[in-house]
Formats: structure tokens, C-alpha cells, sequence
């Protein structure tokens, strides 16, 4: 969070936000530079929405996702193991919390994407909750694998591969405004849809009852000192 009380700085890095007044006008929009060694910008992390911010973490997560979720559990199915991952253990209202569920497969076998028919496809759904705002599930890409003894092209999964889930936290001054200095336990609860197939057999549908544990903090209201204020 950038101390730029003329907007210079701002200005030329071309974040700022135009659209805010009063107290927030000339401020920037909320967002990341990942900037190389050789000072050339390589990525820009920026939500359309100010009040919508990404965490350090998720920034992290979305550069280097095998580097920066943290595994929060591990469950074992029959056919195939899910490590739920997230990429923050507790957030502010408006913060951007990427929840992740890690699908690890045997090397015989395999589950079907979304899109493909006559079998059960990958599903997550994630039940509603007042404390958040979920955002669409990110699918991987699938393979198109080729079932040589019925003739068929399906999308599917094999190895290991990960299902995302962006959540914002609850930005709302009514949400917001009542948290107690300790913040709020939040429970995120879903269920992982699946059918798993080997090389000869597709056993029958199953699912899993999946879950993330956040804690909700308050909004730093602080105000900075008048001399660093902006203009």
C-alpha cells in the first residue's frame, strides 16, 4: 500500500483509480506487480472492483500454485486421494481467499471432466454461506482420452490435478462493522462429486464431504498520519 500523497507514482504506474472520491480520491487500485530481477513487470494482479483485494498469499498461489497453498487436510478415498490446500488461514472483509482441492490419482486410473456424458463427472460445490461470495469453480484443462474398447472420446483427469474455488469475504459494513477485534471463525463446507474408472472396470459414483476453516478479521481502520495523507 503504496504512501504517494501527489499520486505520482501512481499515475505512473497507471493504477489509479479514477472512479474514487472524497477520502479515496487519487488513490490506487489495490493490486500486485511481480516484477523480475531484471526490472521487467512479468505479471499485474489487479481486481476490477477495489473493495475485491487479493491477499499476499493469493498472489502467491497464483504464480506458484504448487508453492504457496497451505495443505489444511487429507482425505483418503477408495480409488483417489484429495488434499484440500487454501491460500490463507484468515482474511479480511473484501479479501480474495482461494480454496483448492488437490485430486491425486493412481497411475491406472482416471475421472471424468465436466462436459462428458453417460458418466459422472468431477464435481465441487460449495454450500452457501452469509460470511462469503463465491466465485465460479476453476477446472483444469482435461485430456480427451480414448476408450478403445467402446469407441468413445471422453474428457478426463489422470495423475494429479487441482479443482479452484475464489471466494471474497463478505465486504458489506454490516458484515464488517460488528466483528469483534478477535474476528470470526468461518467454516467453508462442499462436497467433491466423482466417478473412477480403471483400466476395466468404472465403479459406481461417489462423493466426498469436504471442508476449510478461515478466520474473519477486522477491517484495519487506522487512519495514516496528516503529513502522508494524499492531497
Amino acid at each position: 500500500l503504496l504512501s504517494d500523497a501527489d499520486s505520482k507514482v501512481i499515475k505512473d504506474y497507471e493504477v489509479l483509480n479514477a472512479e474514487a472520491v472524497c477520502q479515496n480520491a487519487g488513490m490506487a487500485r489495490p493490486g500486485f506487480f511481480f516484477v523480475a530481477p531484471d526490472g521487467v513487470i512479468k505479471e499485474k494482479l489487479f481486481e476490477v472492483k477495489y473493495r475485491e483485494r487479493l491477499t499476499g498469499n493469493n498472489a502467491l498461489s497464483k504464480l506458484f500454485p504448487e508453492l504457496a497453498d497451505q495443505v489444511t487436510d487429507t482425505i483418503e478415498q477408495p480409488h483417489l486421494q484429495v488434499v484440500l490446500q487454501q491460500s490463507d488461514n484468515s482474511g479480511m472483509p473484501g479479501n480474495l481467499i482461494t480454496l483448492t482441492a488437490e485430486i491425486r490419482l493412481p497411475a491406472d486410473v482416471h475421472v471424468y471432466a465436466p462436459g462428458a456424458q453417460g458418466y459422472k463427472p468431477v464435481k465441487l460445490d460449495f454450500d452457501p454461506i452469509p460470511d462469503a461470495e463465491f466465485r465460479p469453480v476453476s477446472y483444469p484443462q482435461p485430456k480427451v482420452l480414448v476408450l478403445q474398447a467402446i469407441h468413445e472420446k471422453v474428457p478426463a483427469f489422470e495423475g494429479t490435478f487441482r479443482i479452484r474455488e475464489e471466494m471474497k469475504i463478505n465486504s458489506r459494513a454490516s458484515y464488517s462493522g460488528p466483528l469483534a477485534p478477535e474476528g470470526k471463525s468461518v467454516v467453508i463446507k462442499g462436497k467433491f462429486e466423482y466417478q473412477a474408472c480403471d483400466r476395466t472396470t468404472c465403479f459406481l459414483p461417489a462423493s466426498v464431504l469436504v471442508e476449510w476453516h478461515l478466520q474473519v478479521l477486522p477491517l484495519d481502520r487506522q487512519r495514516a498520519p496528516d503529513d502522508i495523507r494524499h492531497k
